[in-house]
């Protein structure tokens, strides 16, 4: 990039901060692939932006640069991080700040003339997906008689996510479905044949019979981009060049992105920066793997060099220390912060309410220490164990968010003891949202597990939420005569259950009556077949096993618990800008960081979960963690046998007095003042005479610059106030 030959001191000097040594070798490296092997909080960010500016500073053009990330929360934060470092507002609008998918999509656009539909929300492919069970079940139907051709939103919502693993993986470049026939492509790639024709359907549809897609949902760029650089290595010739490439975050790599970066870095002008953490690999259903970190790019270019960025810039030498030793690697802080990690314990045999009530007590603390509650987040596991948390939350008045996941009582396994509810009660209209009317609709009709059409789920929706009195004709209504006889029996089997129901009664003890409910629908077998992960599975089974908990600590009839739960839900829905505590499952917490973070249900079978990887468990203990700045609550049952082994893996008494000394150290040190350069207000036409008396140009900054050393005096009308 520009002049590689020159000297090798930094040409830009970022504003505001003095970047460390390891910062400076980065900015500074002239190697064609250069890997940052960072820690949680290093400033990965600011590292790449500064690099940024660094090439900026030696002559090179802000068209030449493409920064590259996965999200576009992280590319606004890359924006924000090049204005942070001086760059420029006018010079940041020319530098290609671009999801992949934003930059695949736009490479397609200018190699094809590709006019695809964009579809970015997963509703706005809702028709082409009931298109594609269609199509599967003409024809297949007649040769498989075991496919699963259900079409209500969690199936949809399933096969979507279905579609994203194999696109992330390229997956379906694997197998030679002429060749291998489709039941033995599905079982290669571990995958139902349902879920294998239904994706090629699928595929057959969105492309058509032109050379561009019809449409393209989510990721779907970055996958015809990638199966186009395969098909046709040739193309990547046409590619647009750029001279600098940095990608963030590339723990979230995977097969499609890396090989799109391939074809980037292939370029001989090209040069790399890329920065990631393998410890935080935590989207494998998306294809996200360490072993592009580890090995695919050195297997590719066995030239590069890898830095590090040791040092965390969001919490104390206390967290820091405990997550060396949790993970095995060295992992430091300057910061003068004493970031406390907190021991709570609950009694295991109590229940999960127990745990909930320790998380309120923390946050009380947190308050009586002078400190709001918007800095706090309580991550969990997973959604299921929110529903003690809320209740606890709820019971103390305190708001809450949820962030990107429901409130436990929009979930659709809660929905559906809900619309059970409102069944034996005659009692819907109690529910005032609409899009809660409807969530119970369809509910009913999946955990009943009566199969209606698309149309008609759609009619039963939109009349039953205006008009909640037809609930009670749901199941006559719309299962007709020529509905399969499945069908048929499941609306047989579910009038029976609200029949008995209706007999207990409305002052029946709410917790019996729905333990009844979900025996006699056998909800934990039915969920097994709704879900194809047993993890989801058995996501779903707790979910239902804490909403029998919270029935049965009110101790109310069911009538009773009926109007608790339509005002909690009151409660949960209203709008609040501060003082609001955020509850969040630890997967969508990466790349956010909160004052406080509180870590409950750390038990063994909640966290780790025995259903998954216990690398990948670790790993998301890792990122929860590490989200915290000042303090870090963890709350553990009392018997010691039963606590998470992760609490044990930080070693928090080993690490106390080096963390302590540490913070000394830190607190005792002098702040290094960042370097300032004395810019000048010169205009264009003054631009010889400053130069004349030894000024120097940034041209990151776009601004005349005395050089330290060089008498500041002769420049005291164009020195800036």
């Amino acid at each position: 990039m520009g002049a590689m030959n020159e000297p090798n001191l930094p040409r830009f000097i970022p504003q505001g901060l003095r970047p460390t040594p390891e910062q400076t070798a980065i900015q500074l490296a002239q190697n064609k692939v250069v890997l940052i092997d960072a820690n949680a909080g290093a400033a990965k960010t600011t590292t790449l932006a500064i690099r940024i500016g660094e090439a900026i500073a030696r002559k090179l053009a802000p068209e030449q640069i493409l920064a590259l990330t996965f999200t576009p929360e992280a590319r606004d934060v890359m924006r924000q991080r090049l204005l942070d470092v001086g760059v420029p507002y006018a010079t940041v609008a020319r530098i290609a700040v671009l999801t992949f998918e934003d930059f695949a999509a736009r490479e397609l656009a200018r190699i094809d003339s590709d006019d695809a539909k964009a579809c970015p929300q997963p509703r706005q492919l809702k028709p082409y997906a009931l298109a594609a069970i269609e199509q599967a079940g003409a024809r297949f139907g007649g040769l498989y008689e075991d496919l699963d051709l259900r079409t209500h939103n969690i199936a949809l919502s399933q096969f979507l996510d279905v579609q994203l693993s194999l696109k992330a993986t390229m997956a379906l470049e694997q197998v030679d479905v002429d060749y291998l026939g489709p039941e033995e492509c599905a079982e290669q790639l571990n995958m139902t044949l349902t879920d294998f024709l239904v994706a090629t359907e699928y595929e057959r549809i969105r492309l058509g019979s032109r050379e561009g897609a019809l449409f393209r949902g989510p990721f779907d760029a970055t996958y015809d981009l990638a199966r186009s650089l395969s098909a046709m290595p040739d193309l990547a010739q046409d590619m647009a060049a750029y001279r600098v490439v940095v990608c963030d975050e590339l723990h979230d790599l995977n097969e499609a992105a890396f090989r799109i970066l391939n074809a980037l870095i292939a370029k001989p002008s090209c040069f790399f920066v890329g920065a990631g953490d393998k410890d935080q690999v935590i989207h494998a259903k998306l294809g996200a793997s360490e072993d592009f970190l580890r090995h695919r790019f050195g297997h590719s270019y066995p030239n590069l060099v890898r830095y590090p960025l040791t040092y965390t810039y969001r919490h104390g030498p206390h967290l820091a220390y405990a997550m060396a030793e949790f993970k095995h690697k060295p992992v430091d802080s300057n910061l003068p912060l004493r970031t406390e990690i907190r021991d709570g314990h609950y009694d295991n045999a109590a229940g999960h309410d127990a745990c909930a009530e320790q998380a309120v007590a923390a946050l009380a603390q947190w308050k009586r220490d002078g400190n709001p509650l918007d800095g706090c987040a309580i991550l969990i596991r997973d959604r299921h164990q929110s529903v003690a948390i809320e209740n606890a939350l709820m019971r103390a008045k305190i708001g809450y968010r949820t962030q990107e996941m429901a409130g436990y009582l929009q979930r659709d396994e809660i929905l559906f003891l809900r619309g059970m509810m409102a069944l034996a009660l005659d009692d819907l209209q109690a529910v005032k949202s609409y899009e809660v009317r409807t969530g119970i609709v369809e509910a009913l009709a999946i955990f009943a597990e009566v199969e209606l059409t698309p149309q008609k789920m759609e009619q039963a929706k939109f009349a039953i939420a205006k008009d909640p009195q037809l609930l009670r004709d749901f199941f006559s209504a719309y299962i007709s005569s020529d509905e399969r006889e499945q069908s048929r029996a499941a609306a047989r089997q579910i009038t029976e259950v609200i029949a008995s129901l209706k007999e207990a009664g409305a002052e029946a003890n709410a917790e019996q009556a729905l333990r009844a409910v979900c025996a006699q629908m056998h909800l934990e077998t039915a969920a097994r077949r709704i879900f194809v992960r047993p993890y989801d599975a058995s996501v779903v089974a707790k979910s239902l096993a804490g909403f029998l908990a919270a029935a049965a600590g009110t101790g109310m009839s069911l009538r009773d618990f009926w109007a608790w739960i339509n005002a909690s839900e009151a409660f949960a829905s209203r709008k609040r800008d501060k003082d609001v505590v955020a509850i969040e499952c630890v997967a969508n917490a990466k790349g956010k960081e909160y004052a406080h973070v509180l870590l409950p249900f750390l038990e063994v079978g909640e966290f780790p979960s025995p259903l998954c990887a216990l690398r990948d468990e670790e790993n998301l203990f890792y990122v929860a963690a590490t989200r915290a700045k000042a303090r870090l609550t963890l709350l553990s049952p009392s018997d010691p046998l039963q606590r998470s082994p992760f609490i044990a893996q930080m070693r928090l008494a080993k690490t106390m007095a080096a963390a302590d000394a540490a913070l000394g150290r830190n607190e005792d040190r002098p702040r290094p003042a960042a370097p300032a350069r004395l810019y000048l207000s010169a205009t264009f036409h003054e631009r010889m005479e400053v130069k004349a008396l030894g000024a120097e140009y940034d041209l990151a900054r776009k601004a005349w610059f005395v050089p330290a050393g060089l008498d500041p005096k002769p420049f005291a009308r164009w020195i800036r106030g």
